[in-house]
């Protein structure tokens, strides 16, 4: 049994700049929450950032007390023997700007109006958030990043990551991750988005805190949930299987999954904010590697270091098609690439179910990366059975 980084603070670096956006827009000051694990060695060349999905956060290892029963969100990934083994990496993530966890986001308050911004918040692209998170790896003084890891969105960063600073960065890991989001995802984004703009209590943005559209923003994460899960995920989890508590002629009965998303969409209001949550799927939705360049080979030919990729078999949000559309442009461009197809049943959610599945792959991978790097090596990374 590996064992976990324990107690772990979030931290938060302010900065007094205006970060101009892909929209013309300035937005600052920034704030940035972020959490680190490890040590950072005399060179700084061992570490890796590692990038969330669309509602995380920076808490992705260790617990925050005691207490505390729910580790970060990638805690049995990351600690000492893990594949981002602690003892051996300095392993840093960044909340996104656009978020409700510490970062500058809707909630923030807007210095021009002393009041938050709400609406009046710029929309964003996963770019800005990289150039976010490029002003906290400069606070750092880290001037090499010896990968760049994540899932879903975390995909995006990372490929953004390798192609906007390809001077910092040795390797990037994008997993279930597309090069552009298809009209499939934008559409399903789009119901969310109707759940909460329908609900009347949403208020164009002008909810108070205390009382969100609970009832819309319920119904999105429900939609959003469904798109990480699979039809063989679900038949395995729940089958055809009324709940226990209704009647099958209860016209309001409800079958498992019902209930299931009840409970995930209920649960999932009390800790995200609704206004949040939309700023995020829209730059979700505007996502395209190719943005402001003139193809996508122009964009990833400026892509030299290498990257792993992992897409899943019965990942329907992107699936692997979308994935190896990506692959067969850095292998026309002779770029270091290297892709695996993984075989599993839990849909878009399988990168954080199954890691065992990929993990072997990827301690090669970071294995090698090291080693170019003449970093010291490390025990047999494992996945924590914690």
């Amino acid at each position: 049994m590996n064992a976990s980084v324990g107690l772990v603070i979030t931290e938060y670096a302010d900065f007094d700049v205006e970060l101009r956006l892909e929209s013309g827009r300035l937005l600052g000051p920034l704030t940035l929450a972020y959490e680190s694990y490890g040590e950072l060695n005399q060179e700084r060349s061992n570490v890796i950032l590692v990038a969330h999905a669309w509602t995380g956060d920076a808490h992705a290892a260790g617990v925050h007390s005691e207490e505390d029963r729910k580790p970060g969100w990638w805690d049995n990934m990351i600690g000492p023997g893990k594949i981002f083994d602690t003892d051996r990496f300095f392993v840093l993530c960044s909340n996104v700007i656009g978020s409700c966890k510490g970062s500058t986001g809707p909630n923030s308050i807007n210095p021009r109006t002393g009041r938050p911004y709400r609406l009046n918040f710029p929309v964003l692209m996963v770019r800005d958030m990289v150039r976010a998170q490029k002003l906290l790896i400069d606070r750092l003084g880290i001037t090499s990043l010896l990968a760049v890891v994540g899932g879903s969105m975390g995909a995006m960063q990372a490929l953004e990551w390798g192609i906007h600073y390809p001077e910092l960065v040795r390797s990037i890991v994008p997993i279930a991750g597309t090069g552009r989001t298809s009209p499939m995802s934008i559409a399903l984004n789009a119901l969310a988005r109707q759940a909460i703009f329908n609900d009347p209590l949403w208020k164009k943005g002008n909810y108070r805190p205390e009382h969100p559209p609970a009832d819309g923003f319920a119904l999105a994460r429900a939609v959003g949930h469904i798109s990480f899960l699979s039809d063989a995920s679900m038949q395995l989890k729940f089958g055809r299987r009324f709940s226990v508590r209704d009647g099958m002629f209860d016209f309001f009965g409800k079958f498992e999954i019902e209930r299931y998303l009840d409970y995930n969409g209920g649960n999932f209001v009390g800790r995200f904010d609704t206004n949040a949550f939309l700023y995020l799927a829209k730059a979700l939705d505007l996502y395209d590697v190719a943005w402001n360049f003139d193809s996508l080979s122009e964009a990833l030919d400026r892509l030299n270091c290498p990257s792993l990729w992992f897409a899943f078999s019965s990942d329907w949000l992107y699936p692997a098609e979308q994935t190896e559309e990506v692959i067969d442009e850095l292998q026309r461009l002779n770029k270091p690439v290297d892709y695996r197809l993984i075989q599993s049943d839990y849909g878009h959610d399988s990168f954080l179910v199954e890691p065992e599945k990929f993990i072997p792959i990827l301690q090669e991978f970071l294995d090698r990366q090291a080693k170019a790097q003449n970093l010291p090596a490390g025990k047999t990374g494992a996945l924590s059975r914690q």
